[in-house]
């Protein structure tokens, strides 16, 4: 996958040693700019934990236009991401992930097991009103050597705008 800074990236070149986080996303879908503060700084601080992270566009940039690679460029930028933002090209890391919702997260252990596929917390609106905080959850869990209290929640968002596979 070629990420924003025009080199190639891949899931488990992005591992470190407490495991990796996947984080489908892109720019222009209200549910990820609701999120994209806690998402970003939640990553950011676990890949300073142990935790490799990587954010993949896996949308067509045709279908709207802030997808695209300038677009992500800007807001890698903005928000300080410490991590690979890669382009998916044709869907395909998506589609084989079964992933259809962005923002979507899938948390793999230093082994390669997914311990968590979900939502970020319980209120992309009001971050004030947060009361589960699955994905922070998960990620202590995992970098303490804990069971991950919740494996599984609804990824809520946009669906992905798919790009014909090629």
């Amino acid at each position: 996958l070629v990420g924003i800074d025009g080199e190639k990236h891949t899931i488990a070149g992005s591992a470190k040693e407490k495991g990796v986080l996947v984080i489908f996303t892109c720019n222009h879908c209200p549910w990820v700019k609701a999120w994209q503060d806690r998402t970003v700084s939640t990553a950011n601080a676990f890949f300073d934990e142990g935790v490799g992270v990587i954010a993949i566009n896996s949308n067509d940039p045709a279908a709207n236009a802030e997808d695209g690679i300038e677009g992500m460029k800007a807001r890698a930028a903005a928000k300080g991401m410490k991590y690979p933002y890669v382009v998916d090209e044709g869907s395909v890391v998506a589609r084989a992930f079964g992933a259809t919702k962005t923002p979507e997260v899938y948390l793999f252990d230093a082994e390669g097991e997914l311990v968590y596929r979900g939502t970020i917390d319980d209120n992309a609106q009001k971050p004030d009103q947060v009361t589960k905080t699955y994905l922070k959850d998960a990620l202590t869990a995992l970098v303490a050597g804990e069971p991950i209290p919740v494996s599984t929640t609804k990824a809520l968002g946009c669906g992905i705008k798919f790009q014909d596979a090629s």
